[in-house]
């Protein structure tokens, strides 16, 4: 099962054990954090799309971490003005590991890699 979830103004597209990177948020390090808005939710064949979100449907994620980002570089330059600027940026980043995906009917299912080759294998031959 996969979903495409907003978190802090940017969708992310996970699944069941996948961690991502985000935003920092306000949730502790090691505490359960449940996501109510999912975009998109897909179990193979069956997708359901939201308007705006999907009604009833969470991701249930861990912190995993708190970091921050690679560090950017920014350098302001006027020519001949003797004008020079630089700055350094990091983002403050959460890091989540995905624990479960709850479908609109309370449904939770995790299909594995293997499964969805599978299926794509069939429907790669039926064709022919």
């Amino acid at each position: 099962m996969e979903a495409v979830v907003k978190i802090g103004g940017r969708q992310y597209r996970v699944e069941k054990g996948q961690r991502v990177s985000v935003d920092r948020l306000s949730a502790e390090v090691g505490a359960s954090v449940k996501l109510d808005q999912v975009l998109i939710l897909t179990d193979g064949a069956a997708v359901t799309v939201g308007r705006p979100v999907v009604e009833g449907a969470s991701v249930e994620a861990k912190v995993l971490a708190a970091t921050r980002g690679p560090k950017i570089l920014v350098f302001k330059y006027k020519p001949k003005k003797r004008y020079r600027r630089t700055q350094g940026h990091r983002s403050a980043l959460s890091v989540l590991e995905v624990t479960g995906i709850t479908g609109p009917g309370g449904a939770t299912k995790a299909r594995s890699k293997k499964a969805a080759t599978a299926d794509v294998a069939v429907e790669k031959e039926e064709p022919v």
